[in-house]
């Protein structure tokens, strides 16, 4: 499990350090137009919907989160961070 998340967090490092050292962003779409309104939604809703959080939980999974089930997670909150950055820039790039 360790060596999967190890794998997982690296993968994501190198994607992000790729974007940064090119300039060029990861082709394709990311978000689904959902995701796009309800994380525009948190952005401004002070009380969002369950599904809303559904919707930024998908993002993130997306972008390469995995939140621990064992509440064990050593790269905590390093892992989330860059999953949020990385949505972040995909709801800035690809969310009109």
């Amino acid at each position: 499990m360790a060596k999967l998340v190890t794998i997982s967090l690296l993968a994501l490092v190198s994607l992000l350090l790729g974007c940064a050292i090119s300039g060029t962003p990861p082709k394709g779409k990311h978000l689904s137009p959902t995701e796009c309104r309800d994380l525009a939604a948190l952005r401004s809703n002070p009380h969002p919907t369950f599904g809303e959080h559904q919707s930024e939980l998908a993002a993130l999974r997306k972008a390469g989160y995995n939140p621990s089930p064992w509440f064990d997670d050593p790269y905590y909150p390093d892992d989330l961070q860059a999953a949020q950055r990385l949505v972040e820039y995909w709801f800035q790039t690809e969310c009109s």
